[in-house]
């Protein structure tokens, strides 16, 4: 059968496809990338229409007049990375507070002091639209040209009813300035509102009786999520508010053991969350827990470089038979925005193999995110893909400052430069 295409890549060293086997993968089948040597790709409408060996391309795709004929210069094509984790909408910047954690404080103690997260909220509820549309188009533009092309937004940064509600109406704002596909969170429960310090209880009340309700009626949120973790949400209280946005059809997300072992992981299996993420602090008990439950692990492996643990817990992860995604976690205390980058660390520090990276950041990534066509390259797809200077998968996650040559969201070519 011949398809007609507006769009063709070829001189393709290879396409790591990411299109057979079961989503999300577990265990061995993480390797298994759908490699297709001697590639070409061809696009019809923004969406994938054949990809091949390049020898069967005159065969089977028929160019429209006009179509666009991409050289790969003996490079590889993979998915649009997926990033399952980020605060992208924020105001400001916490550099100032390096100083303080090269001295050796914590992320809870430099909050305790009204910094760190609060800090952020402050600069946030002060920023107008304008100026927080102008700083997340800035920065999703950058983590485009890394080759992403999906994109997990958390809310977060308001910590009030309104304010709240106002980042998760500027996720869509921002994705129709972008082309990128946005996947909204809301994380009202980041922390303890500052004017509900000294009542916490009066805080989750609002979130589960006041915010969440506002936030399914106007359709705002695919997730509920929660940062479970002394001195912000116990166990107890990230259970009432993951059952009670779930009651609203939100998907359960946990932020989980990032700092300490706090029980948000076992959690996370026992209410059958989408994800827990972070899991620094997680033991093998709570591995074989996710794995049971089928939960996914977003692992972060930047974050976790500034942290006293170091590194992700990837290889033990992944070993235990836990689905694994990646994500940036873009923010202020994390600020990183390529997915590259991200896949380096999960490589030399989290013992992944570059195989496995790639499906993290890509098909798993896409569960996680709760976006089903996403991250692979199969007919039908969205044509989300990037091509790399390199003759190999293998060669993602061995250089930390890799770029691709080029990045295409639905056929439409995203600015490299």
């Amino acid at each position: 059968m011949t398809v007609t295409a507006d769009l063709v890549v070829r001189d393709l060293a290879e396409a790591a496809t990411l299109a057979v086997g079961a989503v999300p993968r577990v265990g061995a089948a993480m390797a298994e990338l759908g490699r297709v040597p001697d590639a070409a790709l061809a696009v019809a409408g923004g969406r994938i229409a054949w990809v091949g060996p390049a020898r069967a391309l005159g065969r089977s795709v028929r160019l429209r007049r006009g179509a666009r004929i991409v050289d790969g210069h003996g490079g590889t094509l993979v998915p649009g990375f997926v990033d399952a984790h980020s605060h992208l909408l924020f105001a400001g910047d916490r550099a100032g507070e390096l100083v303080l954690k090269a001295a050796g404080a914590s992320y809870g103690e430099i909050a305790r002091r009204g910094g760190g997260l609060f800090a952020t909220v402050r600069a946030t509820r002060a920023a107008s639209d304008a100026a927080l549309l102008r700083a997340g188009e800035a920065r999703l533009r950058r983590m485009m040209a890394s080759g992403t092309t999906t994109v997990e937004v958390k809310s977060g940064y308001a910590l009030e009813p309104a304010g709240e509600l106002r980042l998760l109406r500027l996720v869509p704002r921002l994705a129709r300035r972008t082309g990128a596909r946005l996947v909204p969170t809301f994380l009202g429960a980041h922390a303890i509102a500052p004017e509900f310090r000294r009542r916490p209880a009066g805080y989750v009340a609002q979130l589960v009786r006041r915010m969440l309700p506002a936030v399914a009626r106007a359709r705002l949120a695919r997730f509920c999520d929660v940062f479970c973790e002394p001195g912000f949400f116990s166990v107890l209280d990230a259970a009432r508010i993951l059952v009670a946005g779930r009651s609203f059809g939100l998907g359960a997300k946990i932020h989980a053991e990032e700092f300490v072992r706090s029980g948000g992981a076992r959690l996370a299996a026992r209410i059958g969350a989408v994800s827990a993420d972070h899991l620094l602090a997680a033991s093998a008990a709570d591995r074989a827990a996710l794995a049971r439950a089928g939960v996914t692990a977003v692992l972060l492996p930047i974050t976790a470089a500034a942290t006293p643990w170091g590194r992700a817990p990837a290889r033990e992860t992944v070993d235990a038979g836990v689905a694994v995604a990646l994500g940036t976690d873009c923010s202020p205390n994390s600020w990183v925005e390529s997915m590259p980058v991200v896949l380096g660390a999960a490589v030399h520090a989290g013992r992944l193999t570059p195989a496995e990276a790639l499906t993290a950041a890509t098909v798993n990534a896409a569960h996680a995110v709760g976006v089903a066509d996403a991250g692979r390259l199969v007919v039908g797809a969205p044509a989300d893909f990037a091509v790399f200077p390199i003759p190999s998968a293998e060669r993602l996650g061995y250089r930390y400052d890799l770029r691709p040559t080029h990045v295409y969201r639905q056929g439409k070519p995203v600015s490299t430069s």
